[in-house]
């Protein structure tokens, strides 16, 4: 059964906008996500009630301002089932929490002749700081092919584990092809060689129950903007052990324990990592949306958003010139394609004249592309607030845009 959509989208004010005259239909969630009212009153009702520095304060303000930054941690951590919360590192998002893995973990443990294993769908957050990391360390990186149906070539994972690489980076959900990979049995083949697994969660951990335990990855990184919540938030979640055996990523104030003339000794998991002034702001506006994710169930979002994209694919499939790539089977609510000969920049400039916002490029997957053949794709991404009359405005926006250059409807 899929969602209420037009009830929920009246809980989002930016949607009640309008774009060149038209209804707003925005289908680029995959970039990053509308904010409800809820998380816009949490973040300006803690600026004008809690306001304080945390963690270092004595007084009643800071007290409450820090129990407000530590009861989101705790929020975050029951949501995706951390294995406690000393072990959820607040970040700028995926991009950050994996550079830090790299720059920590990464530089302890990855020398001269290692292997770090990445797949060819990796976005370039998770692709571009292994390749820093191998560069600097004089280690090899390996990347995994994928299938002609968009998914991870398990044949080709198990070759590259032979190499019993150090570290092996994929992640749960493509932002390019919709893509669910089977994370828990990649982290169960990736850990039999002795190697450590990084997932990057952007993308599933505002559509899917994410459970990361029952996963068994090492490290999970997410984006709080992708799932509601404000523009620089985010996690690294890791086993504690992990972080407590790792060295600092960033000096300053909050992360030291005591700080001499010549060195320092480090404060506890997860402050080690949280160098200087928190963004308390964006903790709490996670919490917040975090909070209403659950009250809707993110089963029934997940059911949601792959009833949109199977419409999606039913309706661009019959428009002749149109391809789709990625699974055509279980999918995330992520639809990439291409138009002809149309470049997708020109698609998405004239789908903007009706109001409809889809992305379009390469999406920060260009190894993905070029295994694509093609420079860049045009990308709808669905979330809770969008419906099947949506899907239809997509479509029918795509019509009208192959007619000006001269694509007749079938």
């Amino acid at each position: 059964m899929m969602l209420d959509a037009a009830r929920l989208r009246a809980d989002f004010p930016l949607l009640e906008r309008q774009e060149h005259g038209r209804r707003l239909v925005y289908l680029d969630n995959a970039a990053t996500t509308q904010k409800p009212e809820a998380v816009l009153s949490a973040i300006a009702d803690y600026y004008r009630t809690t306001n304080a520095n945390v963690h270092r304060g004595a007084y009643a303000l800071a007290i409450r301002a820090t129990e407000a930054y530590e009861a989101a941690r705790a929020k975050l951590a029951a949501f995706v089932n951390a294995w406690a919360p000393e072990g959820v590192v607040f970040t700028r998002g995926t991009t950050e929490s994996i550079n830090l893995v790299a720059g920590s973990y990464g530089r302890a443990h990855v020398g001269r002749g290692d292997t770090v294993v990445v797949t060819a769908m990796d976005h370039h957050s998770n692709l571009v700081p292994w390749q820093i990391l191998c560069q600097e360390r004089g280690a090899t990186l390996r990347m995994v092919e994928i299938t002609e149906d968009g998914r991870i070539d398990l044949s080709d994972f198990g070759t590259a584990l032979e190499r019993r690489p150090k570290l092996v980076a994929f992640p749960y959900v493509s932002n390019a092809l919709g893509t669910v990979n089977p994370v828990a049995q990649l982290a169960k083949l990736a850990h039999a060689v002795g190697a450590v697994v990084v997932v990057d969660g952007a993308q599933s951990t505002p559509h899917l129950r994410v459970d990361v335990q029952a996963l068994d990855c090492d490290f999970y990184a997410l984006s709080g903007h992708k799932m509601l919540g404000p523009m620089g938030s985010g996690a690294l979640v890791a086993k504690p052990e992990l972080l407590e055996a790792m060295p600092p990523y960033h000096g300053g104030g909050e992360m030291i324990s005591r700080v001499f003339d010549d060195h320092s000794t480090y404060n506890k998991i997860p402050h080690k990592f949280e160098a200087g002034t928190p963004n308390v702001e964006a903790a709490v506006g996670l919490a917040a949306a975090i909070g209403y994710l659950e009250k809707i169930g993110l089963e029934r979002i997940a059911e949601h958003e792959q009833a949109l994209a199977q419409a999606a694919i039913e309706q661009l499939t019959q428009i002749d010139g149109v391809t789709v790539y990625g699974p055509r089977g279980h999918r995330a609510g992520v639809v990439s394609f291409t138009y002809g000969d149309i470049h997708p920049h020109d698609i998405a400039t004239i789908l903007d004249q009706d109001g409809v916002c889809i992305r379009a490029g390469h999406h920060c997957t260009q190894p993905l592309m070029r295994r694509l053949n093609v420079p860049a794709t045009a990308r709808a991404s669905f979330y809770l607030y969008n419906e099947l009359g949506d899907v239809a405005a997509l479509a029918g926006s795509l019509v009208k845009a192959g007619a000006l250059f001269g694509y007749v409807p079938a």
